[in-house]
């Protein structure tokens, strides 16, 4: 079989299963270990508190071109996908290492301009970048690794949804797919609203203080949505072993996707992906509480349930069945 009819989360399975097999020969380098492969960063208990790390890699055409993205650009978002997977588990960025995979033929001020991206979402978020390495390569490629910790609780985590938890979103959704769709194809539009969905691609906002707020009052399920809305709640019900309801009457879709996509606003706010938003799941009494505290929007979408096998299932504004195959991004199929 190739990788390409596995999948990207099939590959991840079939690695995860393999060292957990392996952590019976090697016990004291494990541990300590609290949450290995298959959230949105490892955990594990350090000397004085809970450490997090997570790691990422931008490759061009792959995931940017630089037909369409500045470097200044490039680099904040190399970040700042990386501090919301620390986000979505509730903790603290601290430190990152970047890599850097170049063409010989790069100019020196691009690199700059790079950095200048990079340290802006540092001084934002206060992380510092304590190192790295640097290669040669075919394309421009970019790895981030990043470290941080918990102030206190326990992370949040894919595996702590419960039968009942309402299912909520922060902001809006879909408008970073907008973003891309406006960027990669034919559509024009007005020129206020171009700028609003390309600086939502490229240019997220990471949940990072949403995510310490919600650890901290007893939310214990979220993930940020990377892959898309359906795709990540579905790695949410598969971690956790139930099923989801979502009211897609509901979704937080914000007026300037619709004015420029009409009824596909629906489907980027599905599937779409890199919105960077936090999705995660609580008891109502919970969430009344969160929808008081934060300031930013915060929408109930749906219900967690249980059954089998663990699903998504759409419903439009009659409470009737959506029908949908696949959603969200798999960087492996051979659909793509």
């Amino acid at each position: 079989m190739k990788i390409n009819e596995l999948g990207e989360f099939g590959l991840i399975d079939l690695i995860a299963g393999k060292v957990k097999r392996s952590r019976q020969y090697q016990p004291a380098a494990w541990q300590g270990v609290k949450i290995g492969i298959g959230d949105d960063a490892a955990v594990w208990q350090g000397a004085d508190n809970i450490e997090l790390a997570t790691t990422d890699t931008l490759v061009q055409d792959v995931h940017f071109s630089l037909k369409t993205t500045t470097w200044e650009e490039l680099g904040w978002k190399s970040l700042t996908v990386n501090i919301s997977d620390i986000g979505a588990m509730g903790g603290v960025p601290k430190y990152a290492l970047v890599t850097l995979a170049l063409q010989g033929d790069v100019l020196v001020e691009d690199i700059d301009k790079l950095y200048n991206g990079l340290l802006k979402a540092c001084k934002k978020y206060q992380v510092a970048i304590v190192g790295g390495d640097m290669v040669t390569a075919a394309c421009t490629i970019i790895t981030v690794a990043l470290w941080g910790c918990l102030n206190g609780g326990n992370p949040l985590t894919r595996s702590a949804a419960r039968p009942g938890d309402k299912i909520a979103v922060t902001g809006f959704i879909g408008d970073s797919a907008g973003g891309l769709a406006l960027m990669t194809g034919d559509k024009k539009v007005d020129t206020s609203l171009t700028k609003y969905l390309r600086t939502a691609h490229l240019h997220p906002e990471p949940r990072v203080k949403e995510g310490q707020f919600l650890t901290r009052i007893g939310v214990k399920a979220a993930i940020d949505i990377s892959d898309g809305l359906v795709a990540d709640l579905g790695h949410i019900c598969q971690s956790s072993k139930v099923s989801a309801i979502i009211n897609t009457e509901k979704l937080p879709i914000s007026p300037r996707l619709k004015q420029a996509f009409g009824e596909r606003a629906l489907p980027l706010a599905l599937f779409g992906g890199e919105d960077y938003e936090l999705l995660f799941t609580a008891p109502a009494t919970v969430m009344e509480t969160v929808k008081k505290e934060i300031a930013c929007p915060i929408t109930i979408i749906g219900e967690i349930t249980s059954g089998k096998p663990e699903k998504v299932t759409l419903l439009d504004v009659r409470d009737k069945v959506l029908h949908w195959e696949r959603g969200g991004w798999d960087h492996f199929l051979s659909s793509h």
